[in-house]
């Protein structure tokens, strides 16, 4: 209600009860409408609203709307994200990636756009962090966070919403022209300064909406670019080592050590720097048609792009086998190596560069109907495209003539070691020679076509009945093309190369540690590689290991109001069916293959609120839910590791016939709403999952496993043996776990501390 009216209203109701003449009333009433009227905006309206949505819910839900994205250096929709309860973040370079909910990873949290199911592929700049890979995880670097007006995270599951997310689902909302009055216009230019690359970063956005009549249209776009510096050392990983022997023969006690398999060794300690310039650039636009009140058509359009060109610099320890001297500790219960001095190991540097993108576009149509007083209907088509295309990774390895001796010593700081030889210089070109060129290119597609249709028919008093229909096919592919020892390439049959000083330069950026590395752009030229494409020609759809997955859905949810004890109790419970069709693709034994399967189930789930008081909500939720595996995990695809030596190689595989996750949570909730701004909550939540998926180990020949000798490292065979690692169906999970949430003004403090504010919560995940 406007509230110029409402103050009307209320005039005129005490003046009719002090029988005030309506002469004298109407000149009251011109005298409330001159009045001065002061509306809250800004971060601390988005507050109100935010909590206002929060609590006439059903589920479990908590939203950020467009004051506080726009309010806060976000740089993107995952660092909004981290303010919710619940929610954390993975970060890169001092920016947010992929979020977890609730103590899940990102494979377990679907994401929606504008109501259509999306994914978003990016990569990691850092290579030991695993660089491109194919799960469900969104990452949400993709997009700008001001591209988008509302973020809903639902954390407890309905029927009416799309399964998958055992996590829960967040749902990102861009702007309409009919969320403004009229004409809206905003711009936005942001600067900042990186201390670790040196660069000025610009930050650029703007929106343009307006209305006519029943019509309207709105556009925006977002641009910024970044440069990142980051750097420290790493281990790529930790593990138990077998098979390192002791450089003196008669040290017999610290060979049974060795020998015992229990002490976890720093696995490649490194040295490492990575350096990043990013430019992101996102554009929405919106129109909309509303003939009347009870029709709204909208399209939607929604596109980004986000670049980087990326270079990382190591110096690792490698072939540390022979053990001098260690000391280790009990961490846990487990023995961590904190300092270890080798015999006969190396130094290997690396210098890398690569260039990648990832591009999402969307298109979507949505028409809400009332078709009369007590029906209502929202239908929707979209389609969606997230492409990542790596078309350079260029990698030079030099490594030291001859055998070292390199300490590495963790006792000063068992969360950043330092690796260093008495008698080698790192620095020096003469100690070094070239081992390999290795290039490689990524690609990876996924596309998503939606088409949904759901009703909402009022029953009486208090009685809803939701239904609707559902149709969702995604399809992804991926596919590497990887040379080694790409020198051969050229015919240049020079052996190894020694380094002059036009081949290699010294690295300094590091500030702990410098070292001689390839000048990867000199060494490219001098093996006619600048330009060079690794030949794809050959290359099958069935190379590219694709998954599809089609489902069809429909659902039935019944909501109404009864009351105990005189409290309004509300209850919504529903049911779920869905059927999905996977299809994967793959090769065995030089033969295309393709296998199908189905896969369906019924979820049932239960939504209550009670108002305990009229400022107090008790809420309960019950649900089953699914995820499904990662695409990684389905599909036919094989990634041979490229170690050489005496070591084990493994090998990577999917496995089609994968089931997916299922689970029954449990959720509880206690929500105190007080004053404008002001709420508390705590919430307790369980979900005990099956068909938990992990990865197993096995040995195997590698010609069991029907892959193309090709893949093979230089120095393995067809008859080596290989560590196979696999996805299975193997365990179940229980997850616990409890959030607190409160925020409130500051108003009983004195001006100006009277206009702060707190937002605060913490979550604890078991």
């Amino acid at each position: 209600m406007d509230t110029l009216l409402k103050k009307s209203i209320i005039s005129s109701a005490i003046l009719s009860a002090l029988s005030i003449t309506p002469q004298v009333a109407a000149q009251a009433d011109e005298q409330i409408k001159d009045m001065e009227v002061i509306e809250v905006s800004s971060f601390r309206r988005s507050l109100i609203k935010a909590k206002d949505m929060k609590r006439e819910a059903m589920i479990a839900r908590d939203s950020i709307l467009a004051e506080d994205i726009a309010d806060f250096p976000d740089l993107n929709l995952a660092d909004a994200l981290q303010r919710v309860p619940g929610v954390t973040i993975t970060r890169e370079a001092g920016e947010g990636r992929q979020i977890s909910l609730r103590g899940l990873g990102p494979d377990f949290t679907r994401v929606q756009v504008n109501g259509m199911e999306a994914m978003g592929t990016s990569s990691s700049p850092m290579d030991a962090k695993g660089g491109v890979s194919r799960t469900r995880g969104f990452d949400f670097n993709v997009f700008a966070a001001e591209l988008f007006n509302r973020i809903d995270v639902n954390k407890t599951f309905s029927a009416d919403q799309e399964e998958g997310g055992i996590g829960g689902t967040v749902g990102l909302y861009s702007a309409k022209p009919f969320d403004y009055d009229g004409a809206k216009g905003a711009i936005s230019v942001k600067g900042g300064y990186n201390d670790n690359s040196e660069e000025t970063d610009p930050r650029f956005a703007g929106l343009l909406s307006n209305t006519w009549g029943n019509f309207g249209a709105l556009a925006s776009v977002a641009y910024s670019e970044r440069s990142t510096t980051e750097f420290g050392t790493n281990t790529t990983r930790w593990r138990k080592e077998g098979g390192k022997i002791t450089a003196d023969e008669s040290n017999t006690e610290l060979q049974a050590e060795l020998d015992s398999t229990e002490l976890w060794f720093p696995r490649g300690h490194r040295y490492s720097l990575w350096n990043n310039n990013q430019k992101r650039l996102g554009v929405t636009a919106a129109l909309q048609f509303k003939p009347s009140d009870d029709v709204s058509l909208t399209l939607d359009v929604l596109h980004a792009k986000l670049e980087n060109e990326q270079n990382e610099h190591h110096s690792a320890v490698k072939d540390n086998k022979t053990v001098k001297d260690l000391e280790w500790i009990d961490n846990d219960g487990q023995k961590e190596v904190i300092y270890a001095s080798y015999a006969d190991a190396t130094w290997r540097n690396e210098n890398s560069a690569r260039y990648n993108e990832s591009v999402f576009d969307q298109y979507t149509l949505t028409l809400d109907w009332s078709l009369n007083d007590d029906l209502s209907m929202m239908a929707l088509v979209g389609t969606s495209s997230s492409d990542f295309d790596q078309p350079r990774v260029q990698k030079s390895n030099i490594h030291a003539k001859g055998k070292v001796d390199i300490i590495t010593d963790f006792t000063q700081d068992r969360f950043y070691g330092l690796s260093y030889s008495p008698d080698f210089n790192t620095a020096s070109r003469d100690q070094f020679e070239i081992k390999d060129i290795y290039l490689q290119e990524d690609y990876i597609t996924n596309d998503f076509d939606t088409a949904k249709v759901d009703f909402t028919y009022l029953v009486g008093d208090s009685g809803t009945v939701k239904f609707g229909l559902n149709y969702k096919k995604f399809e992804n592919s991926a596919y590497q093309l990887t040379q080694s020892n790409a020198q051969n390439i050229a015919n240049q049959n020079t052996g190894i190369l020694t380094l002059d000083d036009n081949l290699v330069n010294v690295f300094t950026q590091h500030p702990d540690h410098q070292w001689v590395q390839g000048d990867l752009s000199a060494l490219l030229d001098f093996y006619g590689l600048s330009n060079y494409r690794i030949d794809a020609s050959m290359l099958t759809e069935n190379d590219k290991s694709p998954v599809s997955e089609t489902t069809q859905a429909a659902y039935a949810e019944y909501q109404f109001e009864s009351s105990i004890a005189g409290k309004p109790l509300h209850v919504s419970a529903g049911l779920r069916y869905f059927d999905t069709e996977i299809k994967a693709s793959g090769i065995s034994n030089g033969i295309d293959i393709e296998s199908t399967r189905n896969y369906s189930d019924i979820l049932p789930t239960l939504n209550m609120v009670y108002e305990l008081d009229e400022d107090i909500l008790w809420r309960f939720s019950a649900s089953k839910n699914i995820t499904r595996p990662s695409l990684g995990s389905l599909s036919y695809n094989a990634t041979v590791s490229q170690t050489s030596g005496e070591a084990i190689t493994s090998v990577n595989m999917g496995n089609p016939e994968l089931e997916p996750f299922e689970s029954v949570s449990f959720d509880t909730s206690f929500e105190w709403y007080f004053e404008d701004v002001g709420y508390a909550s705590a919430a307790f939540y369980y979900k005990d999952i099956d068909n938990f998926i992990v990865s197993t180990t096995t040995e195997v020949v590698y010609s069991s496993l029907g892959l193309p000798a090709e893949l093979l490292p230089a120095d393995k065979s067809m008859d080596s043996i290989f560590y196979l690692q696999r996805p299975e169906n193997m365990d179940s999970s229980k997850i616990k776990g409890a959030e607190i949430a409160f925020s409130r003004d500051f108003d009983f403090l004195s001006a100006p501390f009277n206009n702060l504010g707190i937002v605060a919560n913490y979550t604890y995940a078991d």
